[in-house]
């Protein structure tokens, strides 16, 4: 059974993708102001942005990473805290993890809604189940 603060290298993995996201995000932002030479102020709300630009995929999946995988980043905390870590549960936020980058890559390249839904729900699906093995440990304990 792995020490309960390995369970951390999966939640630091997937903050280290949020980056590499957001990084994406602005590289894409950034080169479509200056093709299209928009004024910057064009973004001063979120709502205006999104009608201004024509790319918004990496903005958007930027904003789904901080939905579900945010209960993901509490249970990887309270599963290090309480040390209720196992081999299956370290496996699973590693499955997790990779469902998660993933889904962000169908997002934000081909864009095939279905195949985007299919992966999203199985890393849910997967999360939730996490929170009621953790739930279940938890009150045994």
């Amino acid at each position: 059974m792995p020490p309960s603060r390995e369970i951390l290298l999966p939640a630091l993995t997937l903050v280290a993708w949020t980056a590499v996201v957001w990084v994406w995000m602005y590289g894409v932002r950034i080169r479509e102001i200056r093709r299209r030479r928009l004024d910057p102020q064009t973004f001063a709300r979120a709502r205006d942005a999104a009608n201004a630009l024509e790319q918004t995929t990496p903005a958007d999946n930027l904003r789904n990473l901080f939905e579900i995988p945010v209960l993901f980043y509490a249970l990887a905390a309270y599963i290090a805290i309480t040390g209720l870590a196992s081999d299956a549960m370290f496996i699973a936020a590693w499955i997790y993890v990779v469902l998660r980058i993933v889904h962000s890559l169908i997002h934000m390249t081909y864009n095939r809604v279905m195949h985007r839904f299919f992966v999203y729900a199985a890393s849910t699906v997967l999360l939730f189940g996490m929170w009621a093995v953790f739930g279940a440990r938890l009150l045994a304990a």
